[in-house]
């Protein structure tokens, strides 16, 4: 066999990048290769720009684009052929590939590229010699250069030549920890996924923190979110998911505070026990999926109380989206069928009937200050459990109080 059968990858952004460029180039091989750790043998490098995967089975090809079509800083993936630099293989792998794909009838045109330029024939006699050849060996095909049915890329480099032409569209964005690392909000709901999915894309390292209400909620809600983790891990390879049971936290707002303020009583905890767990993680912010409107902890005036009980920055990427916008990204990226299972979250435990849409801080303050904020937050804090998962479900449950991190955590709140 005078080629090899490979993968090209294309990035897209990261060519933006400039002096940093090595750095987002490793992070995304590295992405990629834990994306395709299951694959025994395979290889990826880089050179002139492009990645370059090896060794995968042809068995396993499609599987393997699906997967790197989720890793955050690719743009578009080509199954290629790699051969010596001459251009009578060039004719002869392109003429194979359109046989193996069973093309024989359609338009095309030919797009070369010299990468190499001690190659001696130039782009466009090179584009011009292979589309001859294959007009030759295949006379159903024909040449059209303004609206072909596909394209045929040719392509010289230093290690040698590639003929393709699929391209396999990725999600592109920036790799995954090159932007730091950020804690979700995760609830069961839509919102939150998507939320997370839209940080990520823009290279963000994520973790995740849900708070359930046991017994008022059920076990299966919790088992949802893991879910949702799971099918999130598509495009983030692992996420540590700390749980905080809340009951206790929700009972005391329902028992001593105003009714009209549950709602953002509760929301503010969930962020202060968040950016607890954040910091610990030497996460730079907070991410939660909340749209403007969509409810009344989401009006400008609640959204500004919750915002006041933390110091980090929140993101909110889908705060300018409607219900159907957000809807239509959950079911691309494969969280919607989970997210709308049967299972409510916390943050339908105890809704008031007629929660405040304008919120004044200083009454929400007042109405907060007829709680043990400290006692509340600590007791939390010490059942909080964190879950490890993958795309193949939990791989690993700890305590956050045996976590080393812990000890630190006391520490500073002496």
């Amino acid at each position: 066999m005078d080629y090899r059968n490979m993968i090209i990858v294309k990035v897209g952004e990261i060519h933006l990048k400039g002096l940093n460029r090595p750095f987002f180039e490793k992070t995304l091989i590295n992405n990629m290769k834990a994306a395709l750790k299951k694959f025994e043998g395979v290889t990826v490098s880089i050179s002139q720009s492009r990645i370059f995967v090896y060794n995968i089975d042809p068995k396993d090809l499609d599987e393997a684009l699906e997967k790197l079509s989720k890793i955050f800083g690719i743009h578009a993936l080509s199954p290629a052929r790699e051969f010596e630099k001459d251009i009578d293989l060039c004719i002869k792998n392109a003429v194979e590939m359109l046989e193996e794909a069973k093309i024989t009838n359609a338009t095309f045109k030919v797009k070369a590229r010299r990468a190499d330029k001690r190659f001696p024939i130039e782009s466009p006699e090179i584009a011009a010699k292979v589309g001859a050849g294959i007009l030759e060996n295949m006379p159903n095909m024909k040449v059209d250069l303004h609206n072909p049915d596909m394209f045929i890329e040719v392509e010289i480099r230093d290690r040698g030549a590639y003929v393709y032409f699929e391209d396999v569209q990725a999600v592109g964005g920036l790799p995954i920890g090159t932007n730091g690392r950020a804690m979700l909000l995760l609830s069961g709901g839509i919102d939150s996924p998507v939320a997370g999915y839209m940080i990520a894309k823009r290279g963000v390292q994520l973790d995740g923190v849900h708070f359930y209400s046991f017994p008022h909620t059920s076990e299966r809600a919790k088992e949802k979110v893991y879910e949702l983790a799971q099918e999130l891990c598509d495009y983030v390879t692992r996420l540590s998911v700390f749980v905080v049971p809340f009951t206790h936290i929700q009972e005391e707002i329902y028992d001593k505070c105003p009714d009209q303020f549950m709602t953002i009583l509760t929301r503010r905890f969930m962020m202060k026990i968040s950016e607890r767990i954040a910091r610990l993680r030497n996460c730079g912010a907070l991410v939660t999926g909340e749209s403007i409107g969509q409810v009344a902890s989401q009006t400008m005036e609640s959204l500004n109380c919750t915002d006041s009980a933390v110091n980090l920055p929140v993101f909110r990427p889908v705060i300018g989206m409607d219900k159907l916008e957000i809807m239509e990204i959950a079911k691309n990226i494969g969280t919607y069928e989970t997210s709308i299972l049967p299972f409510e979250d916390c943050c339908t435990v105890f809704t008031p009937r007629h929660p405040s849409t304008k919120p004044k801080l200083q009454e929400v303050i007042k109405a907060e200050q007829l709680l043990d904020e400290e006692a509340l937050i600590d007791e939390a804090m010490q059942m909080v459990e964190r879950i490890d998962i993958d795309a193949d479900g939990v791989i690993y449950t700890q305590k956050l109080t045996d976590m080393a991190i812990w000890q630190e955590y006391k520490k500073a709140l002496i």
